[in-house]
């Protein structure tokens, strides 16, 4: 989310032509030194490659962790309560960041974040963990959010895609290596270590940050209030929707008292907030964000987008270990090849957009995607590795095409002055889709897996672990289950994993029904302010 707004940064070089539709508040500042520059934007790229490297290195140790502590049944929060704390602390990092300046945020943030990744290190159950990690949250939604900006502010707007390449490449590395990374701790060390590799990287791009970061005086414009209520108002009402469906079916039946109770608390809290909302002076997401077309349906669609990456980020790993006996490593490498062929995807998607659109490129990188993620459960059972690569590797080609070009479509078609917003709520509802969708595919791989323990042959079920939290365990070290019950197990596993890859593929396709419905077809583009 990033914006120039007359915060200037002082390590920017030879950068004086403004672009054509930045206000002149947005010129660059005085040069320095190139060495400055390049040590700031390698900090920035440190700082970003701590969130990306704890996500993807916490997704292949899952069952690990879950071996150790338990709490199967809770894992999803490890990923939702993470993401819950970044996506409602984006838009007010945002605004703090535009009148107290970007610096005191980002160390600020960075600072919290390495905080929660000591306190996951020494976390003693599951819900220890998942607290831990919502702290972790906190400082992730300053880093990802200041990053951004801080980015825009460094360079002028026909060189972000510079810097925007090079953001990019630090996900796309940390994708392929981070799993690699989780693996090789969780099999040989300890999944703990996971968390604590994040301290010298993070105190490293502190310490750049805090030499070499030099903002320009932030203008006299007045304090930006925040809108600490709708921020509230925002939490409370997607924590229990999210506490409510990860627990129903589960902890206690859908039709309960406690599922009545929680929904019925999310909605009346999604009321209060609608209503703070609507009398903010500076709501948390504007209504214009919403009232027109191009941004509306974009972030619709890239939210339907966030729900079905936590089909491959989440339970693949698993299914690689669990069901074909691969070990930590080969199971990241099987997650970590659509990182290959994403940004390359991306990369490339410039030369289709010019020619057919934004929508018509996004609509063909959807579509690729809604059919290789349907292809999922046809995948022969115990099948040999690479043909789950291969699909991965589809995939990442086809959401590059997904992606990307909506993105820049939204910021094209907005002035300077709303970019910021526009792309904040853009990270916002692809979070939200992240969010959601690891809670949803929870429930449905632990409603598979609670019904085919429930329907076992009467000769196993006193072979079969009593209970959801044992079953992961019991296929990675045995547990004493004989050949035929380690099978019904695997077979189990494959079918709940199967069942969340469909679920991916049909926000695959509501993705399509948004870009087909509700996107128009050409987008329009502010040449000026």
């Amino acid at each position: 989310m990033s914006t120039g707004s007359g915060t200037g940064s002082s390590c920017e070089g030879g950068e004086t032509a403004a672009p054509p539709d930045a206000a002149p508040a947005a010129t660059a500042a005085p040069a320095t030194t190139a060495t400055r520059r390049r040590l700031v934007v390698a900090a920035l790229m440190l700082s970003m490659a701590l969130v990306a490297l704890d996500s993807a290195c916490v997704s292949t140790a899952v069952p690990q962790i879950v071996g150790e502590l338990g709490g199967f049944s809770f894992f999803s929060w490890l990923f939702s309560g993470y993401l819950l704390a970044v996506t409602v602390t984006l838009p007010i990092y945002g605004k703090l960041a535009d009148s107290r300046g970007r610096k005191p945020v980002l160390l600020i943030g960075s600072a919290v974040f390495l905080l929660g990744s000591l306190l996951c290190a020494g976390a003693w159950s599951m819900g220890a963990l998942i607290a831990f990690r919502v702290v972790q949250g906190l400082g992730g939604g300053a880093i990802q959010g200041t990053v951004q900006t801080l980015a825009a502010d460094l360079y002028p707007l026909e060189r972000r895609p510079k810097i925007q390449a090079a953001l990019s490449t630090v996900w796309a590395s940390s994708a392929v290596l981070g799993p690699a990374l989780g693996g090789l701790l969780a099999g040989y060390a300890s999944w703990r270590w996971i968390f604590l590799i994040n301290l010298p990287v993070g105190v490293v791009a502190l310490v750049l940050l805090k030499r070499h970061l030099r903002e320009a005086q932030v203008e006299e414009r007045g304090r930006t209030r925040i809108d600490w209520a709708g921020a509230v108002g925002l939490f409370v009402t997607t924590g229990l929707l999210l506490f409510a469906l990860v627990q129903g079916g589960v902890a206690w039946p859908w039709l309960s008292a406690p599922s009545v109770a929680l929904f019925a608390g999310s909605l009346v809290a999604g009321v209060v907030t609608f209503l703070l909302e609507r009398r903010a002076e500076e709501p948390i997401m504007p209504g214009w964000v919403w009232r027109r077309r191009v941004i509306a349906g974009v972030n619709l669609t890239l939210g339907c987008l966030g729900v079905l990456m936590i089909a491959p980020m989440v339970f693949l790993p698993t299914y690689a270990q669990s069901v074909l006996g691969l070990s930590p490593v080969m199971a990241g490498f099987v997650l970590s090849v659509w990182t290959l062929s994403w940004p390359t995807s991306a990369a490339l998607s410039n030369r289709i957009y010019r020619r057919i659109g934004f929508r018509d490129t996004a609509l063909i990188g959807s579509c690729i995607g809604t059919l290789l993620l349907a292809a999922f459960p046809f995948l022969p059972y115990r099948g040999p590795a690479w043909e789950p690569a291969l699909l991965m590797l589809l995939l990442g080609a086809g959401l590059g095409l997904f992606q990307l070009p909506l993105i820049i479509g939204v910021q094209s078609s907005v002035p300077w002055h709303e970019r910021g917003t526009a792309t904040a709520s853009v990270l916002f509802c692809r979070q939200v889709g992240q969010s959601v969708g690891g809670v949803l595919f929870a429930v449905i791989a632990n409603a598979t897996l609670t019904s085919r323990l429930h329907s076992a042959p009467p000769a196993l079920r006193g072979e079969l672990p009593q209970g959801l939290d044992k079953t992961a365990s019991a296929l990675l070290h045995g547990g004493g289950l004989n050949g035929a019950a380690t099978d019904y197990l695997r077979h189990a596993l494959a079918s709940a994993v199967g069942h969340v890859y469909l679920g991916a593929a049909a926000a695959a396709a509501l993705a399509v029904i948004f870009l087909a419905t509700v996107t128009p077809k050409r987008f329009p583009i502010v040449e000026g302010d």
